[in-house]
């Protein structure tokens, strides 16, 4: 009887040690699966997002081919130097304005041929920032609207000048109002 049930302890000594692996190897099966589940949800929800961005991309270069327009050329942006200052009267104190500049544009030929006719350009500026209102200019809404001004002011020279619009853009890297 001893030799049996030695031999039972025995058996149950290596079904423990069996009984443990099985465990940790669901364990670690179940991480992977849930790590898998992860990913695989992260990919298909990230995927399904940007499959229609490339699309419209894709839409948006062959509609730029037929069409002529540069949509999908890099951004070129030259900054005037030095920044514009002007000064103009309001209450009958002289308030005084400084501007930088810089022009967006997609054509570096076109850019290179207004650069030609940058004193033109330069003086179109300065006469339409000292013919602004101080009250205006202090708003977020007037300082938008001579971003714009200058912008049409500078595209009109490029046509008259150069034939095409040349600059996509005028941008104010730095206003300053005093």
């Amino acid at each position: 009887m001893a030799k049996n049930e030695a031999a039972e302890d025995s058996d149950n000594a290596e079904a423990k040690p069996a009984g443990k692996m099985k465990l940790i190897i669901l364990i670690v099966v179940a991480l992977l699966l849930a790590v898998g589940l992860s990913i695989g949800g992260t990919w298909f929800f990230l995927g399904k997002d940007s499959a229609p961005d490339e699309a419209k991309a894709q839409a948006g270069a062959e509609q730029g081919a037929d069409s002529g327009t540069p949509l999908n050329k890099t951004a070129i942006y030259e900054e005037l130097a030095p920044a514009f200052v002007v000064n103009f009267t309001y209450n009958g104190r002289p308030r005084y304005m400084q501007v930088s500049v810089a022009l967006m544009t997609r054509d570096q030929a076109a850019l290179d041929a207004l650069k030609v006719h940058m004193p033109v350009l330069r003086n179109r500026l300065v006469m339409l920032f000292s013919n602004q209102d101080f009250e205006a200019l202090i708003t977020p809404v007037g300082k938008e609207m001579l971003r714009q001004q200058a912008t049409a002011s500078v595209q009109e020279l490029a046509q008259k000048e150069t034939g095409n619009l040349a600059v996509e853009q005028v941008l104010f890297t730095n206003l300053v109002l005093q």
